[in-house]
């Protein structure tokens, strides 16, 4: 069985179909919108700062739709006001870099920039104020390499991303060996202690060698705002709760090996490249690399459903809500799980993850927990 290769297989559903991640993807819109005060002021003492006629800002993991716009546009607008401060300088240009593994849709992402062109520049007519000229362009590869020139970039952005590891952990992928988390696609309550302590080095290489690359690439005293998701607790297990609405995907694929509908060396032999860290481990490996100093750190939670803006307990809806999250997973999993299961899996497992997520809701409002942390480059 073909060992998993990142580069090719991960990547968000493309298009802008009903099941697109282009579609299905206001989770992470939401997580974006709520530390824009951290992106604001992280781009906006980095412009103060700037000692080049060319500010470079790069969004790691961009994947396609309006989220990457969004981003853009917060850069833009924080640039242009403060321009005028700037007196005696020439104006600064933006050179804005998209990027992901190349499997990503950037033909969906390029069709959505000229749109935003046309956007941008009418909006700079109607309002009368010039804004700096800015460059944008796309830029395949993986985080965990080099990326950039030493020393050539200001800003770095990643949001939802740092929790998808670099490969599955080393040592999970058996090849005929035995497999080391029988049952299970993810770390769960029957995962080894042994297996749990793999996925668990392979963050903290893979959070160290990030580190690493970024202060390489970033300018004396460049920065980095990143988001994504953590567990709420330092037991790995967290407790026995559900982080993660992904963790109904175990579930579901052990019923389908019982219905006969997937074979158990499929499931078996399957691992996600995914890893939950606690608030602590991400502290303790900004801390030991002593690359980065943390300047801004904001815990938020946001409810499983992305259309549920409401902070009470109660699910007004569980068939709903476990569709909506169903939708929101198969946007980002699916096409991981088609490339080792099969295509034609892929709309019955689905149904599956939102018949038990809206079961679980029946008993408790789960919400992702995440952290956004702003870090300098010493």
């Amino acid at each position: 069985m073909a060992a998993m290769n990142m580069e090719r297989d991960l990547y968000m559903a493309r298009g802008e179909g009903e099941t697109s991640y282009a579609n299905n993807s206001r989770l992470q819109r939401k997580a974006l919108l709520e530390n824009g005060a951290a992106l604001e002021k992280a781009v906006r003492e980095v412009y103060m700062d700037l000692l080049h006629p060319t500010m470079t800002v790069v969004d790691l993991g961009c994947s396609s739709g309006q989220n990457t716009l969004i981003f853009i546009s917060k850069v833009i607008k924080v640039v242009c006001p403060e321009s005028s401060s700037r007196s005696g300088c020439d104006p600064v240009e933006l050179q804005v870099f998209l990027n992901d593994l190349p499997g990503n849709d950037f033909n969906q992402l390029f069709r959505s920039l000229e749109q935003f062109n046309k956007l941008t520049a009418a909006a700079e007519h109607e309002e009368n104020t010039p804004l700096p000229p800015f460059y944008i362009a796309g830029l395949p590869g993986s985080y965990y390499t080099r990326l950039f020139p030493r020393q050539s970039c200001h800003l770095f952005h990643s949001s939802y991303c740092l929790h998808w590891r670099s490969q599955v952990p080393a040592g999970l992928e058996g090849g005929g060996k035995e497999h080391l988390n029988e049952g299970n696609i993810y770390i769960a309550k029957t995962t080894p202690a042994g297996t749990t302590e793999l996925y668990r080095q392979q963050f903290q290489e893979d959070m160290i060698l990030f580190l690493k690359l970024r202060h390489e690439e970033l300018v004396l005293g460049g920065q980095m705002v990143l988001t994504f998701t953590v567990r709420k607790h330092e037991d790995i297990y967290n407790k026995g709760y559900l982080s993660n609405p992904m963790e109904l995907l175990s579930p579901a694929l052990q019923s389908f090996v019982k219905q006969g509908l997937v074979e158990k060396e499929k499931l078996d032999s399957f691992n996600l490249p995914f890893y939950m860290p606690s608030v602590n481990e991400v502290n303790v490996v900004v801390v030991q690399s002593n690359l980065f100093n943390i300047s801004h750190v904001k815990l938020f939670e946001s409810n499983w459903d992305p259309y549920d803006d409401s902070e009470g307990d109660e699910v007004q809806n569980t068939i709903q809500s476990g569709m909506n999250i169903a939708k929101c997973l198969r946007a980002a999993f699916g096409p991981l799980l088609a490339s080792h299961f099969g295509e034609s899996l892929i709309d019955e497992l689905f149904d599956k993850c939102a018949y038990l997520a809206a079961q679980h809701l029946e008993k408790e409002k789960s919400k992702y927990l995440l952290i956004c942390v702003s870090l300098k480059r010493t």
